[in-house]
């Protein structure tokens, strides 16, 4: 029987529980490193209590930077199984968590198989379920029928929720007074917002908050205050909606570390490059040091088909300067749903800028696999480069698909080659080259 309710309860009370152990070893930190920030809310370690079948990871922006997938059945796209494949080869390429936005027909299967086969951080957004699991009009949702679905996806086992908590009736004012170019393309902050209006009531995530921590110190349900009012295009980033909205997001996370619940932050978005790292310095100040989940952010508005590239660019900045936690960019953003090759795509664009932000704010280890690759590549030994490679299929089917005509060399500098050059130079060899 748990001697405590959730993981910042139990570092607080100075209990290792298994799961900080696990994010221990893989962060190369003793239980006594990480202990305390566990406690400050600085690192979450998002495990429901009844994900049994979880790997645990640490999320925290003196950790590794961890990478989100999301996935999801929808009315275009609702075969069950294809998505598990994805899933299921996502986590195969090294996502640390899942995100289930599904939002057609029956969700609670998906959602279940999930949390009963995955290893992988699962998380949803339930105002997006609240529709579909009711089958009525968003007007005709009351605030009761929105925290029954945060229930019940804490009943079945998902690790955190993105819920939309800091925009207010406030908020409505706002986007009617400061005119942005995209207004708010959160779909969750949209929902919220459009609810809002119809009915001329306060966000019930907001209104009802308390009510909702209790539910997730329950199940020890990490609550990711999701940024309705994260910029859509470049134009946006960094105005007054928000900024002032984040500051509300800072107020929230106080308020569930006083439960002993955890948080993540989501941040922006689309946002010009000279921006995202006053962007991840503003928010461990105004929100405690809570880490920072951000899509991208997407350095540009006009490359669609290769948002994966434009969200690495800024994925890497923003890890570098704080940022603990990137959701990927497939090259289908803002035109379809990924397939399992977008998914890939979107996988090592993320991946490659989660690493890169590591090796630039100096997490433990970050840089080992690639002074061994530098190591292998001096020496011209392949089998050692497949074996530091993030992707080594595709080093290895390009190279096989161009195969040079001496195996010291590759097929784009033959014996014009540097490295071999260099390397019968400097042990007294005659260099041959015609």
């Amino acid at each position: 029987m748990r001697q405590y309710a959730t993981q910042m309860e139990a570092a607080r009370r100075g209990i290792v529980t298994p799961e900080l152990r696990i994010v221990a070893e893989k962060e190369r930190m003793s239980a006594e490193e990480l202990l305390p920030l566990v406690a400050s809310g600085q690192v979450a370690i998002c495990a429901n209590r009844l994900h049994e079948c979880i790997n645990p990871e640490g999320v925290g922006s003196m950790l590794q930077t961890k990478i989100n997938v999301n996935l999801g059945v929808s009315r275009d796209c609702k075969d069950m199984d294809v998505e598990l494949s994805k899933v299921m080869a996502a986590v195969d390429m090294g996502a640390h968590a899942i995100m289930d936005l599904s939002s057609h027909g029956d969700t609670i299967p998906f959602r279940r198989k999930l949390t009963s086969q995955c290893p992988a951080i699962i998380g949803t957004v339930p105002v997006y379920d609240s529709v579909i699991h009711y089958q009525r009009d968003l007007d005709t949702l009351t605030a009761k029928d929105f925290i029954d679905v945060i229930r019940l996806h804490a009943e079945d086992g998902v690790d955190f929720v993105t819920l939309h908590c800091g925009i207010t009736r406030k908020t409505i004012e706002q986007i009617k007074t400061h005119k942005r170019k995209m207004n708010i393309v959160s779909r969750g902050g949209s929902l919220v917002f459009a609810w809002m209006t119809m009915t001329g009531k306060e966000n019930p995530f907001y209104e009802y908050f308390d009510e909702i921590l209790d539910i997730c110190r329950e199940y020890d349900v990490t609550i990711s205050l999701g940024d309705a009012c994260r910029p859509g295009c470049l134009a946006d980033g960094s105005d007054v909606c928000q900024i002032e909205e984040l500051v509300r997001l800072g107020e929230l996370t106080k308020r569930a570390w006083e439960k002993d619940v955890q948080v993540m932050v989501e941040g922006p978005g689309h946002m010009p490059m000279d921006q995202i790292a006053a962007n991840m310095k503003l928010q461990q100040t105004i929100c405690s040091g809570a880490p920072f989940y951000v899509l991208g952010p997407i350095v540009t508005d006009i490359a669609p088909g290769y948002d994966h590239i434009t969200a690495a660019i800024g994925g890497a900045i923003a890890a570098a300067a704080g940022a603990a936690f990137l959701c990927y960019v497939t090259p289908a953003e803002h035109l379809a749903l990924p397939n399992v090759e977008d998914v890939k795509q979107g996988i090592m664009a993320a991946k490659i800028a989660a690493h890169a932000g590591d090796i630039a704010k100096g997490v433990r280890g970050a840089r080992e696999m690639d002074d061994r690759m530098a190591d292998a590549r001096r020496e011209l030994d392949w089998e050692a480069q497949w074996a530091c490679a993030m992707d080594p299929e595709t080093a290895k089917r390009i190279r096989q698909e161009r195969k040079p005509e001496h195996d010291d060399t590759c097929s784009m500098c033959g014996k014009f080659c540097a490295v071999r050059s260099m390397n019968k130079a400097l042990a007294g060899e005659h260099i041959d080259i015609l």
